[in-house]
This record gives structure tokens, C-alpha cells and sequence, in this order.
């Protein structure tokens, strides 16, 4: 294990888990989605596969192909989506992003857990290419405290802010379409929530 962290409280069933799937992770901007999987990719990195999706926007400053997206023309996008090579795909401000298919195909034949975090819609296509992924909303305990921990991002103007929050009550009234919702009030807590739902099932 990195850092020397304690042995997690499901190791027994970590390591008899032999087969992989597919998880997707939903929920709203702000509710601590990409800090959960962070640390449980430090706790297991050799178990856990984290999708990478495909664009047809250009990399930005310090981006890698291969490593935050994998950069195609759209071209490229619109011959893998012909030809059914996406989980989920839609189209923003113009760009084009998807979820390649092949390369989860890849990781779960090796055993691999792999980790989609997606926006609601996406979500929801992957409940139709995918039906035996298993999908996890990770929820905020109030709009409220959403709200708070948007405004001390400190990256987002009021009009964006309401703009998330309107959206993010949308993402909430959808919870019920998973297969479990994570209320993420404490880190820790729902950390060992998240680690008992994928290592349990």
C-alpha cells in the first residue's frame, strides 16, 4: 500500500475479488466526486482503471494525449461513434466527447475495476451500452452546503454558481435512477461506503 496507509477495512474482500467491472460515478460539480476517487486510487492502484474519455477539443497548456484525454480529430470521433466504439458520447461547445469502449473491455477482462466519472446523461447511456455496470450517485448533504463549497472553490462567478446549483438539483432528483446514492457529509465515511459498495458486490 502507498504512503503506509492502513490496511483498508475490506481488504479480505479486495483481494478476493478476482473479476472486473465497470463503475460510474455521478453527481453534481462541487459535491467531492474527483477527491473520493482520488484516494481510493492511491489506496488501490493496482486494482482500479480510470476511463479515459476521447475530444476533439485541442489539449490545453500542460494536457497529454493518452493521459487527461485522448485527443482525436473529429473525423477520428465520428468513425469510433459509427462504428459503436463508445460507451456514452455528446457534443459541448461544439466538441465532441465520448467514452471509448475498447479500452474497458481491455481492463475488466484483466481483473481490473474500472472507474467512469460522468455527468448524469452520460450516465444514463451507459445504463443502456453497459447494463451490468454498476452506477453510484455521490450526493451532497444540502444544497446549501453544495453551495457553500462551490462559493470556496473560489472559481466560479455568481451567475455560474447559480447555474451549477440549478443544474445540481436536477442531478439530485435523478438519484433514485442508481443503484446506491452516497450522501458525501463526512470524506471519510463516505469513502468506506464507496470501498464497501465496489468491493462487496
Amino acid at each position: 500500500m502507498r504512503g503506509g496507509c492502513q490496511l483498508p477495512i475490506y481488504l479480505g474482500i479486495y483481494e478476493a475479488l478476482s473479476e472486473g467491472k465497470l463503475i460510474v460515478v455521478t453527481g453534481p460539480s462541487g459535491v467531492g466526486k474527483g477527491t473520493l476517487l482520488k484516494k481510493l486510487l492511491e489506496r488501490y492502484a493496482d486494482r482500479f482503471h480510470f476511463s479515459i474519455s476521447a475530444t476533439t477539443r485541442s489539449p490545453r497548456t500542460g494536457e497529454e494525449d493518452g493521459r487527461e484525454y485522448f485527443f482525436w480529430s473529429r473525423a477520428e470521433f465520428e468513425q469510433q461513434r459509427d462504428a459503436g466504439g463508445f460507451l456514452e458520447w455528446a457534443e459541448y461547445a461544439g466538441n465532441l466527447y465520448g467514452t471509448p469502449i475498447a479500452p474497458i473491455h481491455r481492463a475488466i477482462a484483466m481483473g481490473q475495476i474500472v472507474l467512469l466519472e460522468i455527468e448524469l446523461e452520460g450516465a444514463r447511456q451507459v445504463a443502456t451500452s453497459f447494463p451490468n455496470a454498476q452506477r453510484i450517485f455521490i450526493a451532497p448533504p444540502s444544497m446549501q452546503v453544495l453551495e457553500s463549497r462551490l462559493r470556496d472553490r473560489s472559481t466560479d462567478s455568481d451567475e455560474q454558481i447559480r447555474k451549477r446549483l440549478h443544474h445540481a438539483a436536477l442531478e439530485v432528483a435523478a438519484a433514485n435512477e442508481f443503484d446506491l446514492t452516497i450522501v458525501n457529509d463526512d470524506l471519510e465515511i463516505a469513502l468506506q461506503q464507496l470501498e464497501k459498495a465496489m468491493f462487496h458486490d
